[in-house]
């Protein structure tokens, strides 16, 4: 996953700007270059002091080099229009990479201030350029020229969506709409960040204190340990602290014999945003979607929807939910046997109960220990972090030769953090890499791709990416390291594949570092898929005690259970998607009633009871705040591609290098410098076909 791009603070701005030799100003790192390796952030010198100072001088730099495009008296061309407008604002994406990256893996309240104040700034700095009239006279001639330009294919693509970029920014809006525009992104701003942070909050807040020995049963020792030490920090030394941080509660719902608590972990986690308290995001995002809708009206469009997807590889939202229903219908047949088989064993166990949506996991694991012998805890020895790590590199090595060098001398922003030169194999400077694997109060959950940096080439000027990985993996106890479940290992794997793209990028310009969700997701997903490869596990899948590889007889296991709850993991994200696209399908601004809304669309769609999307609406960060709003499908409609590219390395060899060469070439380096679908079938020779996604997962 990737992420987004007056007066209170005008003594700070005059003094620390219009004095360049004041002490504001020199001791602000952000307006002084970066004599680090490889121009990294220095973080040690970063405080929070010095974002808001750099924001409006960012803001107020890139706004004299916009002014000085518009009001350019020479006729219009790529070169003083497009690429000028590409070359500007580096102070602001400079400061504003920065602070938005932080402020998702160390954020606090003051920090929080900050977004919300920065927020308000970027948008009005944002519609300032979009609704500069002059600047829009320019971008439309260059563009209706563009035919006679000779442009190169990947400056055809930029100028196209600037253009885009123009007209769907409100460009061509009746002024007498222009102000309530503004007000519509500002809105926005704010409610997007405030939905975000509720989020976080929610899952901060939740615990469940087990003072019982009893209320432990089923529990593995590696778990009771982990709460016991989580509660010792908590200063409840003699209990257990259980939280709805991913690391603990999937385990938790996978082992624990307790129903009751089950039930009790699982609604916390599927009702955030949604207790009726200072935290409640149901208002908030009724309001968001409101805005969205007005906002597409604006601009000619008669849904939110139809604004989103008209870039991306779907087009429209219909081609879009007619993709989720096709796989749909096979999906929930492969769920409904696997509820019969997870049934058969409530009843045979007398539990007098139907399955219900909290005890899936539990029953879920005695399906695959009856069926495969298999379960967690027989696979986590083998998954050290430090040797997941390890074969994640090893694979983007093999395929494409990449050193990865750890570097001490590279600052970090938190001491959990790693950082990484990365080499091609000929010894040459690639990037950098900054991994960040353990859950924390300050970070957001989940786990996502980031950059610091983006890999550009304008003028011969070749600028290397700074690229970091974040996710919230299961932490090392006093006396065992991290462990890591099988959904950790694919999630690093995945997120990899994300930094991946971003290391071995080539593009010219910045703009081309936009890559539409439902192509983007392509690079990340096809990197899980060597995961669990025998080939793979046999590099880096040892014992933690014994450094013994994982014997073949698991690694057979795995393979015979290769297809075990696909109906249900498929199942709660295609409902999510829906639900998505529900939302965003609307035509008029009216503010729903969240809950009603959401219980109409779930029964629309036919889910069955013991499956819930994998989000609800109020904790649905990619819908409301993470830029996937009518795009969260994406992450299936790259499944088709990546299943269907996977299969070529099938083919020719897991590690075959004319099929990663190109790979490489026509995924992994194009950014979005022209038609996707074009280098895709460069690479496949053909179409992506959706019977490779259907046969993967096991639903024909």
């Amino acid at each position: 996953m990737r992420k987004y791009l007056y007066l209170l603070f005008f003594f700070i701005l005059f003094y620390g700007i219009t004095n360049n030799t004041g002490a504001q100003t020199m001791d602000n790192p952000f307006f002084k270059e970066w004599n680090t390796p490889f121009q990294t952030p220095p973080f040690n010198e970063i405080k929070l002091e010095h974002y808001m100072p750099a924001f409006e001088a960012g803001i107020k730099e890139q706004k004299g080099e916009i002014d000085e495009i518009a009001n350019n008296k020479a006729k219009p061309t790529f070169a003083n229009t497009i690429e000028a407008m590409e070359k500007s604002g580096k102070l602001l994406v400079k400061v504003n990479r920065v602070f938005q990256n932080l402020n998702s893996a160390i954020t606090n309240d003051e920090m929080q201030k900050i977004a919300e104040q920065s927020a308000a700034m970027l948008a009005k700095h944002n519609d300032d350029i979009y609704l500069n009239e002059k600047l829009f006279e320019r971008v439309k001639a260059v563009y209706n020229e563009r035919a006679k330009l000779g442009l190169k294919e990947e400056q055809k693509t930029v100028l196209e969506n600037y253009y885009l970029d123009f007209k769907n920014g409100g460009a061509n809006i009746k002024a007498k709409d222009k102000e309530r525009y503004r007000n519509i992104n500002n809105e926005l701003s704010q409610l997007t960040i405030k939905f975000a942070d509720n989020v976080r909050k929610e899952n901060n807040k939740f615990q469940l204190v087990v003072d019982k020995k009893e209320d432990l049963a089923g529990l593995t020792t590696d778990q009771i340990q982990a709460a016991a030490e989580k509660a010792k920090e908590k200063g409840m030394e003699g209990k257990w602290i259980f939280t709805i941080d991913k690391p603990t509660l999937l385990p938790f719902l996978q082992f624990s014999e307790k129903r009751e608590l089950r039930e009790k972990m699982y609604k916390a986690y599927m009702n955030r945003g949604n207790n009726n308290d200072e935290l409640d995001n149901k208002k908030i995002y009724a309001k968001i979607i409101s805005l969205r809708t007005e906002k597409a009206h604006l601009l000619g469009y008669k849904r939110y929807a139809d604004l989103v997807l008209q870039r991306k590889m779907a087009k429209t939202p219909e081609a879009a939910m007619k993709f989720l229903l096709d796989v749909w219908k096979p999906t929930m047949k492969k769920a409904k046997a696997e509820v019969a088989e997870m049934q058969k064993i409530i009843d045979r166990e007398k539990g007098n109960f139907k399955l219900q949506p909290w005890d899936w996991w539990y029953y879920a694991e005695k399906v695959k220990k009856e069926k495969y012998d298999l379960n967690e805890e027989m696979l986590r020895p083998y998954f050290q972090m430090e040797n997941v790590v390890k074969g994640v590199f090893a694979v983007a090595t093999k395929l494409y030769g990449l050193q990865f060098i750890e570097r001490k001398d590279i600052q970090v922003y938190h001491p959990e953090v790693k950082a990484y030169e990365v080499k091609e194999a000929d010894g040459r400077h690639l990037g950098v890499f900054y991994s960040d694997y353990f859950p924390r109060e300050s970070k957001s959950n989940g786990a996502w791709c980031s950059s610091f940096r983006d890999q550009t080439n304008i003028d011969g000027n070749f600028v290397t990416p700074v690229v970091y990985n974040v996710g919230n993996f299961t932490k090392p106890t006093t006396d065992k390291p991290a462990l890591l479940s099988v959904d950790d290992v694919t999630t690093m794997f995945h997120e990899f594949g994300h930094a991946l793209n971003a290391l071995v990028q080539k593009v010219v310009y910045p703009y081309s570092s936009n890559v539409p969700t439902d192509f983007v997701e392509l690079p990340s997903q096809i990197m899980e898929k060597w995961a669990l490869q025998p080939e793979v596990l046999r590099m880096y899948a040892k014992h933690y005690k014994t450094g013994e590889v994982i014997p073949d007889e698991l690694i057979n296991k795995i393979s015979n259970a290769k297809f075990f709850n696909q109906g249900f993991e498929t199942g709660e994200y295609i409902a999510a998607s829906i639900l998505d696209l529900d939302w965003h399908m609307l035509s008029d601004t009216k503010e729903r009633d969240v809950a009603k809304f959401e219980k109409e669309s779930i029964k629309k769609m036919n889910l069955i009871p013991e499956i819930l999307p994998r989000y609800m609406t109020t904790n649905f960060l990619h819908s409301g705040s993470l830029g996937y709003e009518a795009g969260y499908y994406s992450y299936l409609w790259s499944a088709v591609l990546d299943a269907d590219a996977f299969q070529a390395f099938q083919e020719h060899g897991l590690f075959d290098k004319k099929t990663a060469d190109s790979f490489r070439q026509n995924i992994l380096e194009v950014g979005s410098r022209g038609d996707l679908m074009k280098f895709y079938k460069q690479f496949r020779g053909r179409a992506p076909k959706v019977d490779a996604l259907l046969k993967y997962r096991g639903l024909i």
